[in-house]
């Protein structure tokens, strides 16, 4: 299940009310997840733009996420961080060799089983390279995000971007990743 609100309503927000108000959405894709026999809420956790430093998402997204951790224990629903281009994990302005240690990094320090990545293979294409981010990331990944990202033509059909695919397949093997893929 995808936190449906995640977007408008960031846990990164300078207002108390809208991390709030994102908190309960997040708590709302849990239990749905858990209604319908699913195991994890995807969750994009802040945007660091504008008046939002990358520190500010960082620090705030983390306190709203470690209130929602008891329910995702006891439902057993993992919450899911998926990668995006919200600027909160690489350099907006920045080169395609940027790493995943951030997000690694990120997920760490919530140090919760019930905490990992919905890793989307082709939303990092234009900041670094997918199969170096599978292998930093490594266990951390639960799921996984299946899509293409071309210089030329942006999201597009799988096979039709610049995703390395063979290499992105020898990441998978060697930190064998055996979950779902989407």
């Amino acid at each position: 299940v995808v936190d449906s609100i995640h977007w408008r309503a960031c846990l990164s927000d300078p207002s108390e009310l809208v991390r709030e108000k994102g908190l309960q959405g997040l708590l709302t894709a849990i239990r749905e997840s858990h209604f319908v026999g699913g195991s994890a809420a995807l969750l994009v956790p802040g945007v660091a733009k504008g008046k939002v430093t990358q520190q500010q998402a960082w620090d705030r997204s983390i306190v709203e996420i470690h209130k929602a951790i008891p329910l995702a224990a006891r439902l057993g629903v993992h919450i899911l961080i998926e990668n995006v281009w919200n600027g909160m994990f690489y350099d907006p302005k920045g080169p395609n060799t940027q790493s995943a240690d951030l997000l690694a990094k990120y997920i760490d320090e919530i140090d919760s089983p019930w905490v990992g990545s919905y890793f989307d293979i082709g939303n990092h294409q234009r900041f670094g390279k997918p199969a170096e981010w599978i292998r930093t990331l490594g266990k951390r990944i639960v799921k996984l995000d299946v899509k293409d990202w071309g210089v030329k033509n942006g999201f597009c059909k799988i096979g039709e971007g610049d995703v390395d695919w063979p290499d992105v397949r020898k990441a998978l093997v060697e930190i064998n990743y055996t979950g779902w893929a989407t």
